[in-house]
């Protein structure tokens, strides 16, 4: 199955400084393939694969390697699983977000505006909360906050209003339902633009992506060694502002917290200040690392 091409790979490898004896998590499994090159570095070491969706499962499957292991689960389930193999520390985390060239690819997943589909949007099929759902039952206040915050939309208190009149009438079930309303409030010149914005905060509601993240920023802050690696791929600002505020304060929000001393109180050591960009070359060649932005940090003592 073609998944998607990985995102700045060597990069993301050599942040890793990935020990041939070291136990490393690929959180975000997808299409293997930074799966795949740490294996390659592996020896005597293990590599804990997770991912929610079921075509991801299916990727897994044809790796034969005595060092791999997947998890068919959430990356916010990280501690309880790896308790399950008896894993107390960690010699790395990776962390490619966001969605999948496949996802998108794949009309009925709803993730795309380019294909007809129902409103689903979700990452594990299994989960209850879809697009159509949030559309449907959200109040106006609630859809104008999701708008405004997880999509960044301007004229997010007009779109919300306009999806509670459009529902009054007919449920919106549908992506070209859910366009129609969008066509009578995206700026001219910029429709495909908006599009992504109101899809992307739709997406982030029904996959709770933003409190998974936080939740997994949090227990890699303990499950790594001194010394140890954290390496996320983040995709839009709010994602980028979560990774950057935890690795330089240990918190999300707020100020870093001091010792008796005055000393900085925090897990991580920022390995670059500014986040790594894709290349030229890469960008010509994957569209999908455009808005990559990469983030290392070490673990403290």
């Amino acid at each position: 199955m073609n998944y998607h091409e990985p995102v700045m790979l060597n990069d993301c490898i050599e942040g890793l400084d990935i020990q041939s004896d070291g136990i490393y998590i690929d959180v975000t499994f997808g299409g293997g393939g930074h799966s795949k090159a740490i294996l390659d570095k592996l020896e005597t070491g293990k590599l804990y694969a997770f991912d929610q969706d079921q075509d991801a499962a299916a990727n897994a499957e044809v790796i034969d390697h005595p060092c791999f292991e997947f998890i068919p689960s959430n990356f916010r389930n990280l501690k309880r699983y790896l308790k399950l193999y008896g894993v107390k520390e960690v010699s790395g985390i990776l962390a490619d977000l966001g969605v999948s060239s496949h996802q998108f690819d794949v009309p009925e997943r709803g993730f795309s505006t380019r294909f007809e589909a129902e409103l689903d949007m979700r990452m594990d099929q299994d989960s209850e909360l879809t697009a159509r759902e949030v559309l449907n039952t959200y109040s106006e206040k609630e859809l104008h906050k999701l708008f405004g915050l997880y999509g960044e939309v301007r004229n997010a208190r007009n779109l919300a209003s306009a999806i509670i009149t459009q529902r009054a009438n007919q449920p919106l079930n549908k992506v070209s339902e859910l366009k129609e309303v969008l066509n009578k409030l995206a700026p001219r010149g910029r429709e495909f633009k908006y599009y992504a914005q109101v899809f992307q905060a739709i997406r982030i509601e029904v996959n709770d992506e933003m409190e998974a993240l936080e939740d997994l920023l949090e227990q890699s802050s303990s499950l790594i060694r001194p010394g140890g690696r954290l390496v996320v791929l983040s995709y839009h600002s709010l994602e980028d502002r979560l990774v950057k505020n935890f690795i330089a304060k240990g918190k999300f929000f707020g100020d870093v917290e001091k010792d008796f001393y005055g000393n900085d109180l925090k897990p991580f050591k920022a390995i670059n200040r500014k986040p790594i960009l894709a290349g030229e070359e890469e960008l010509l060649i994957n569209n999908r690392a455009r808005s990559a932005k990469l983030r290392i940090a070490e673990k403290l003592t």
